[in-house]
C-alpha cells in the first residue's frame, strides 16, 4: 500500500527521540540532517525516525527495514503536499478546534501516566509549552485531514465497477466468507435500589457542600473520590461539543455560569457535581466529582421481566421488534435504528459469529432466524462510562460460511472495491499535487523507480 494515513504526532515518542538526539549531538555525534523540503517546508531525519518510532510501538512485530524508512518519508512528504493544497484552498481551522484536538490527545497521554504533573514530569515540559511548541503541527495535520476527508467523501462506485472488480480477483484467490449473523438487541439497564441510590446522593451532596460551603478544593475532591472520568486529573473533562455529553450533564453545566457548582446531577452512571470552566460556544469545558452506585446494588430481576414482558409482546402479541427497540432499548445507539446491531468499525450489519462477545454467541447458538433469546448479560458503553445491563437478542439472518459471491455479499465487495478505488485515486490525485509543489529531495531513494 503505498499511500499512508498517519495519526497525529506522538508527544510522548517524539520528545524522546529528539532528547536522545540532542545528547548524541552533545557528544559529537551528528544524528539529525534536512533529508527533504516541501515549499519552505524542511523535513528532518529525525521526523521520519519519531514517525517510525511510532509505528513500532503501535504495530507489534512489526520488523523495521530500509524500505519502511523511505516509504514513511514519502507520505510525510505528501503529507506536507496536501498541506501547501490546503492553504490553496484555503481550509480554515479555527483556534478552538485546534485546542480541543491538543486536549484530547493530551488528557489520552494524562490517563497513560495518571496526572498532568507525571506527564510534564516526564516530558521535562508545562503543558503551556506542550501546546506552544505543538499548535502549529496539530493545525497542519487538522487542515491535511479535512482536506484528505473532503477528497474520500467524493469517491464513489458504481454497480459496474463492483461487478468488475470481484471479476478481475483470480477464482483461486476469491475469499472464503466465514460464518455470520445478522441481529437486533433491546437494552435494559437495571435500575437502582433506593437505598444504594440514597446513599450515592447523600455522598454527592456531601461533598458538594465541602466545595460550597466550606471552601474544599474540587480538584483535590474529585482526585479522592470520584468514579468518573478524569477523576486522577481532578475530574476534569476537555472542551467539549455539548451534544458529545449526556443530555442531564449537558443541560445542567450548560444553565451555570463559569466557576458556578451544580447542584447534585443524577445520570444513568450515577451522581455528579459539576464545575463549569468555560463555555465557547455551544462547547463546554468542566470539572466533574461522579459517584456511581455498585453494580451489585442494581436491580437486575426488574430488568429481567421488563425484557421477557418486551419479548412476549412480540411472540404472542405480534408486535415489531424494531418498534419496541425504538421505544424502550435503553442502548441510545441502536435504539434509533430498531435495535439493529452493526460491526463499530465497518458498520457492516453481518457479524462474524466467531468474534461474537462469548456471552453473545452462546444466546444465539441455537436460534432460529425469527427467535428472541432470554434475558442475557451485557456491558454497555466504554472506558469509566461502562454499565452492566440485560439485553434480548433477536437472530435476524445466519449466513453460514461460503465462498464470496455477488448475490450474497454484493455489500462487502462492494465496500472492498470502494476502499481500492479510493486508494488508487487518492495516490493518483496526491501525485497530480506534487506536480505543482516544489519537492526537492536532499538524500537519495532507491525504491523511487518502484512506487
Amino acid at each position: 500500500m503505498r499511500y499512508l494515513l498517519f495519526i497525529l504526532l506522538s508527544i510522548t515518542i517524539l520528545t524522546a527521540i529528539k532528547v536522545e538526539n540532542a545528547q548524541a549531538q552533545q557528544s559529537g555525534q551528528v544524528l539529525d540532517e534536512i533529508v527533504a523540503m516541501v515549499n519552505d517546508n524542511i523535513i528532518l531525519r529525525s521526523d521520519i525516525d519519531a514517525r517510525i518510532a511510532e509505528i513500532m510501538a503501535q504495530q507489534r512485530g512489526i520488523e523495521y527495514t530500509d524500505r519502511i524508512w523511505y516509504d514513511v518519508l514519502e507520505s510525510v512528504i505528501d503529507n506536507y503536499v496536501m498541506f501547501e493544497q490546503a492553504k490553496i484552498d484555503s481550509i480554515v481551522v479555527t483556534g478552538d478546534e485546534v485546542s480541543r484536538a491538543m486536549d484530547q490527545q493530551i488528557q489520552r497521554l494524562v490517563a497513560q501516566v495518571g496526572s498532568e504533573e507525571a506527564l510534564e514530569r516526564a516530558l521535562g515540559q508545562s503543558l503551556v509549552q506542550i501546546r506552544a511548541q505543538y499548535r502549529d503541527e496539530f493545525r497542519r495535520e487538522i487542515m491535511v485531514d479535512r482536506l484528505r476527508g473532503q477528497k474520500i467523501q467524493s469517491i464513489n462506485i458504481t454497480r459496474p465497477e463492483v461487478i468488475e472488480f470481484f471479476n478481475s480477483i483470480p477464482q483461486d484467490s476469491i475469499p472464503i466468507i466465514p460464518e455470520s449473523v445478522e441481529i437486533s438487541h433491546i437494552v435494559a439497564i437495571p435500575p437502582t435500589k433506593d437505598a444504594a441510590r440514597d446513599a450515592a446522593f447523600n455522598r454527592a451532596s456531601t461533598l458538594r457542600d465541602s466545595i460550597v460551603v466550606h471552601g474544599a478544593d474540587f480538584e483535590t475532591l474529585a482526585r479522592r473520590h470520584s468514579d468518573g472520568p478524569g477523576a486522577s486529573n481532578g475530574g476534569f473533562l476537555p472542551l467539549m461539543p455539548l451534544s458529545d455529553l449526556v443530555s442531564q450533564y449537558a443541560a445542567a453545566a450548560a444553565a451555570l455560569q463559569p466557576g458556578e457548582i451544580s447542584e447534585v446531577v443524577e445520570t444513568r452512571f450515577g451522581f455528579h457535581v459539576i464545575r463549569l470552566n468555560r463555555r465557547v460556544g455551544d462547547q463546554i469545558e468542566t470539572n466533574h466529582i461522579l459517584i456511581q452506585i455498585p453494580e451489585d446494588e442494581m436491580d437486575e430481576d426488574f430488568a429481567r421481566e421488563k425484557l421477557h414482558a418486551i419479548r412476549d409482546s412480540v411472540e404472542t402479541h405480534g408486535a415489531r421488534f424494531s418498534d419496541l427497540a425504538r421505544k424502550h432499548s435503553e442502548d441510545p445507539m441502536t435504539a434509533q435504528r430498531g435495535g439493529r446491531v452493526v460491526n463499530p468499525e465497518s458498520g457492516q450489519r453481518r457479524l462474524v459469529t466467531e468474534e461474537l462477545d462469548p456471552a453473545l454467541y452462546r444466546a444465539i447458538l441455537n436460534l432460529e432466524e425469527g427467535e428472541i433469546s432470554d434475558p442475557v448479560r451485557f456491558t454497555i458503553g466504554s472506558g469509566n462510562t461502562r454499565q452492566q445491563a440485560l439485553r434480548i437478542v433477536l437472530l435476524n439472518r445466519r449466513i453460514p460460511e461460503h465462498v464470496a459471491n455477488l448475490d450474497m455479499d454484493y455489500d462487502i465487495i462492494a465496500n472492498f472495491a470502494l476502499q481500492n478505488k479510493r486508494m488508487e485515486v487518492m495516490d493518483r490525485w496526491v501525485r497530480g499535487m506534487r506536480n505543482n509543489v516544489y519537492v526537492e529531495y536532499r538524500i537519495d531513494n532507491p525504491y523511487t523507480s518502484l512506487r
